[in-house]
């Protein structure tokens, strides 16, 4: 409990300190050129670390004691968002923007403990109900950290640094604290000497990680995962304004029914895997995953003929309830597929390196993410393609990856 509350609160927060930095440039009045150049800036910001420091943070995850990591990266939570506040309560968006890189750091460091800790303290038949929460955790984690960070200056209005400020800082305390209850858990690796060069240790983790042909294709699973999942949320801001035909808040709706239903599906693998490891449900979730985004493609493949409806307008519009039941739908099979992926990795690793594969994980990851954020760009940009010919071509492009990793890997049909 106190580890999922860790896990839940840090994706939170770093959601809400990211959608407030958006809410001050509103709150400042910055022109839109400027708040264009931020968003794009921000994700890259964030990203970087991972590149960077995946490869330490590995190595560190697995030579020290877990819990007491844990309570480390919390504390640094702590110094980052007194950093921030300072950046909030000055609105200055260098400082803002230089409290984004460390966040990235500090989650880059999390990242490897959160996924090693779960096979030292679960039972190999609570692993994929575990990884499922976990999954639940920081999907819905996100979408609260969104709304709420989005919210602040509005609700706040002349006091919205002053209240930004009080409540990063105030969520990583409680995070701290919860760190602090959280039962030791041993070392993978104690006796591990760390190789402090970043780059020739990140070659070292990657092929670690394909030492095992399953673990190596549950790898890219997972980085695959990231990829279906920047490629949507990037284009649905636009997409809920241009093709929806909705007023800004109707992205939130969106959204939402994507994130509800991604946690859904992450609950459900349990159920369906009848508390074992069972990667029979990845090929169920990835053409799933497919089936939904072809028929979000045919519910709506135009422009919206209305603009500016609210959320009970939209719901009230003909074929809104088929959307609305495909973006749940996408998010559903979505979570049925990662977390018996993740759940793989965990059970088929040593865990003597344990940390240093999600590392390599990470570091995949992040070039999937960003991969997906340039080809998204390039398909809108350069080949013109509307959103739902984007979301069309990522429903064929993930039904070849999906067949392309069966075929080499068998045992998941």
């Amino acid at each position: 409990l106190p580890f999922f509350i860790v896990q839940a609160l840090g994706a939170f927060n770093d959601n809400v300190y990211r959608q407030a930095i958006i809410g001050l440039l509103f709150y400042l009045g910055v022109s839109d050129d400027e708040r264009s150049l931020y968003t794009t800036l921000a994700p890259a910001i964030f990203i970087l670390p991972y590149f960077l420091f995946s490869a330490l943070a590995g190595q560190i995850a697995d030579k020290l004691e877990k819990s007491r990591l844990i309570v480390i990266t919390t504390t640094m939570e702590i110094v980052i968002m007194s950093l921030a506040a300072v950046g909030f309560l000055t609105q200055s968006l260098p400082v803002l923007l230089v409290a984004l890189f460390c966040t990235g750091m500090q989650s880059t460091l999390f990242g490897p403990v959160k996924y090693s800790v779960l096979p030292s303290v679960l039972k190999p038949e609570e692993l994929t109900g575990g990884n499922g929460l976990v999954e639940m955790g920081t999907s819905i984690s996100i979408l609260s950290g969104m709304i709420i960070g989005g919210a602040v200056f509005l609700l706040a209005g002349s006091h919205g640094p002053v209240f930004a400020a009080s409540l990063v800082i105030a969520l990583a305390v409680c995070g701290n604290i919860a760190a602090r209850m959280i039962p030791k858990v041993d070392a993978g690796d104690p006796g591990l000497k760390i190789n402090w060069n970043p780059l020739p240790e990140s070659l070292v983790v990657l092929r670690m990680a394909r030492q095992q042909k399953a673990v190596r294709n549950a790898i890219l699973g997972v980085s695959w995962f990231w990829f279906v999942g920047t490629v949507l949320t990037s284009q649905l801001p636009n997409y809920a304004l241009a093709n929806l035909g909705g007023e800004p808040k109707l992205y939130l709706l969106a959204l939402a029914l994507f994130s509800i239903g991604t946690g859904v599906g992450s609950l459900l693998c349990e159920r369906l895997s009848a508390r074992t490891v069972e990667i029979g449900l990845v090929p169920l979730g990835a053409f799933g995953m497919t089936a939904f985004l072809l028929d979000l493609y045919f519910a709506r493949s135009g422009e919206a003929t209305v603009q500016g409806l609210s959320i009970t307008q939209f719901l009230q519009q003909p074929g809104s309830v088929r959307i609305v039941i495909d973006l749940v739908g996408i998010g559903l099979f979505t979570g049925i597929f990662v977390v018996p992926l993740f759940a793989l990795i965990q059970s088929r690793t040593p865990k003597a390196q344990m940390s240093r594969v999600f590392a390599a994980l990470n570091i995949q990851n992040s070039g999937f993410i960003v991969s997906a954020a340039l080809l998204s760009l390039a398909a809108r940009e350069l080949l013109h393609w509307s959103i739902p010919q984007l979301f069309l071509a990522l429903a064929i492009a993930n039904a070849v990856v999906a067949i392309y990793i069966f075929t080499i890997v068998p045992e998941f049909l």
